[in-house]
């Protein structure tokens, strides 16, 4: 009975989330690299799409073009670090609105994605949350904020907002962890994977370990799933 409990919680703080008239930190400018991601470099972006639940009030979408835009944008956050250390980056997408035009003034829902984040150090082959970390992203402030994006952005435009957002809320959650990104008795060289390949199951959001792709070559082999 787990599952359909999470999936009525996913659904409740999505219907909250929707009508709430707070919004994120926009993740449109990358700002300053942060020095707490010491030897961050990323290897695996990896976003997954299973049981992802559209919420109420949302505009139809297509949860490949969701989870493209989400790899984008990690990418384009991340992949400016350029550390001595390898890390994987896993997106599952919980849940999603992109907001319809309301009434003004009456009822504007709020554009969300809710996802729950992962985030594997490949030299120690396991992640290094204890449990995946789930975190609601809402419409940036100005993006609408009176009328809601429903009534200013058109699809495409709410998505990459969200997709932005997304990336910056995963990197204050590493940033919470610096621990995380500090090896001092690492060499100074670049990285090699020496870690299994992450892998996500099917029907959850957990990542298993296993092995590189039949054929791959040596050495590093990083990319996005």
């Amino acid at each position: 009975m787990a599952m359909p409990r999470l999936k009525l919680t996913t659904s409740a703080l999505l219907v909250a989330a929707a009508l709430l008239a707070a919004c994120s930190s926009s993740g449109e400018n990358l700002g300053e690299m942060r020095p707490e991601l010491g030897d961050f470099r990323l290897c695996y972006n990896i976003v997954t799409t299973n049981d992802a639940v559209k919420g109420p009030l949302s505009r139809d979408a297509d949860v490949e073009v969701i989870a493209e835009a989400l790899r984008d944008e990690i990418d384009r956050r991340f992949s400016r670090y350029e550390g001595t250390r390898l890390y994987h980056i896993a997106l599952h997408l919980d849940a999603y609105v992109l907001a319809m035009p309301g009434i003004p003034l009456v009822m504007s829902p709020r554009s969300v994605l809710i996802v729950s984040a992962n985030v594997w150090d490949d030299q120690l082959g396991r992640p290094l949350n204890e449990a995946p970390k789930q975190l609601t992203v809402l419409e940036s402030a100005g993006a609408g904020q009176v009328l809601g994006s429903g009534l200013t952005m058109d699809s495409d435009q709410q998505l990459t907002m969200l997709a932005q957002n997304t990336a910056l809320a995963v990197e204050g959650w590493l940033l919470e962890n610096p621990d995380w990104f500090i090896h001092p008795e690492d060499p100074a060289e670049a990285p090699e994977t020496t870690g299994p390949t992450p892998r996500v199951e099917s029907d959850t959001v957990d990542i298993a370990a296993a092995g590189a792709p039949e054929g791959a070559a040596a050495g590093p082999v990083c990319g996005r799933r």
